[in-house]
């Protein structure tokens, strides 16, 4: 084919028939086409106008998130910690001022074989921290309990000449009379707490 188209004289050059078309030797700074298929025309590639690479900004990563004050923090275990002591309900002050001074009487009758000051130290500590930690809605349970709690621990541990309950009650009704102090002081300080705590808590609502 070569030696065709160097021996062939100048001029125009002849043009092969249609069906040829196909097999003509492509022009020189043309590519070749497949038969019978037009040619697609070049792709053009446009460059995206912007900043170079290196200049660019890196993409935000993820933002890590502090904890700010104010915010109620996570529940632990089911529940919120908020620092503040647990506060008693007026069932749960009644409850623990009988289970208290049974605890005590019991302890002082055990070492000293009677219901002496221990009975009667350990009565004003019960009556103090149930005056501290029951709360604002209960405030009357804890000088209210604290008598009931120290009459049933004399009731069922105080000493009892006989069995009947006659000899329970004279023997209740001197016990009384004879621990008057302790069982005053024990009442009045729980009282007294209450009554701060009530007037304390009125100045602060006034306040707001």
């Amino acid at each position: 084919m070569e030696q065709s188209i160097r021996t062939q004289p100048p001029g125009p050059r002849r043009r092969p028939p249609n069906g040829a078309a196909g097999a003509a030797v492509p022009g020189p700074g043309r590519a070749p086409e497949s038969a019978g298929a037009p040619a697609a025309p070049p792709a053009r590639l446009r460059p995206v106008a912007g900043p170079p690479a290196a200049d660019r900004p890196a993409a935000p990563g993820p933002r890590l998130r502090l904890p700010l004050h104010g915010r109620s923090e996570a529940p632990l275990y089911g529940r919120r910690r908020t620092g503040r002591p647990t506060r008693l309900t007026a069932v749960g002050t009644g409850v623990v001022a009988v289970l208290a001074t049974l605890a005590v009487a019991g302890l002082d009758r055990l070492l000293f074989d009677g219901l002496g000051w221990l009975f009667g130290l350990g009565y004003v500590v019960v009556c103090f921290q149930l005056a501290v930690r029951v709360r604002y809605a209960d405030l009357l349970a804890a000088p209210i309990s604290g008598p009931i709690a120290f009459a049933l621990a004399l009731l069922v541990l105080g000493p009892a000449t006989s069995s009947g309950v006659t000899a329970h009650v004279v023997a209740l009704a001197t016990g009384l009379a004879l621990r008057a102090g302790w069982l005053f002081s024990g009442t009045g300080l729980a009282a007294l707490i209450v009554l701060a705590r009530f007037v304390a808590q009125r100045r602060i609502h006034r306040s707001r």
